[in-house]
Parts: C-alpha cells; sequence; structure tokens
C-alpha cells in the first residue's frame, strides 16, 4: 500500500495503481488516472462505461470484468478496446476507482 497524490488529494492505492477506497474516488481523479493511461479527454462514451462499474459495483461489491460491462452495456468488444486500449476491464476499473476484476492478469 501506498499514497498517492491526485488532483491535490491523498489517495491510497496499491502496487498497481488501484484506489484502495472506491469513496476516496471524484470524477476529477478519474480524469487523472485516465489521462496517465493516455486516455484525454475522457468521452461521453467513456463515462457509460465508468458509470457503469461504479453503480455495478455499488449493487454487486466486486469490480465488473470486461465481459459484464460489454453484456450489460451494449458496448462492442471491439469499441471497449478502442476506449481502454490497455485492456478494458482493468483499466476502467481504475479509472472507476475500483479494484482489478476478478480474473484479470
Amino acid at each position: 500500500m501506498s499514497t498517492t497524490t491526485l488532483t491535490a488529494e491523498s489517495v491510497e492505492v496499491d502496487e498497481q495503481g488501484f484506489l484502495l477506497n472506491p469513496d476516496q474516488w471524484t470524477p476529477e481523479i478519474a480524469s487523472e488516472i485516465a489521462r496517465d493511461a493516455g486516455i484525454d479527454p475522457m468521452t461521453e462514451r467513456h463515462w457509460e462505461v465508468i458509470d457503469f462499474c461504479r453503480r455495478d459495483y455499488a449493487t454487486t461489491g466486486q469490480s465488473p470484468t470486461v465481459r459484464r460491462i460489454i453484456k450489460q452495456t451494449g458496448i462492442p468488444t471491439k469499441e471497449m478496446y478502442q476506449l481502454f486500449p490497455k485492456g478494458p476491464g482493468i483499466l476502467a476499473a481504475k479509472i472507476a476507482g475500483l479494484s482489478k476484476p476478478k480474473g484479470c492478469i
């Protein structure tokens, strides 16, 4: 566990940069994480995925996998990889302030 500063806020992250406390998440933090991952600017479509991930986590207590995101949002797999090119499930979860989805390597 370490602490990093995002948007002038100190947040605790794990060794891979995932927030340890999803309640510390803000849209500004999401934008900064996305920018650091090479996604700038965040489009409406990005936010659609991030908002789904946050809602799904609130309901299930787990970060959704890319398969669940695709199935529940209707966003095609190809588009998910265009939106989040460095691993859509993992990157979407990280930007959403959630833990790494189970089953993702």
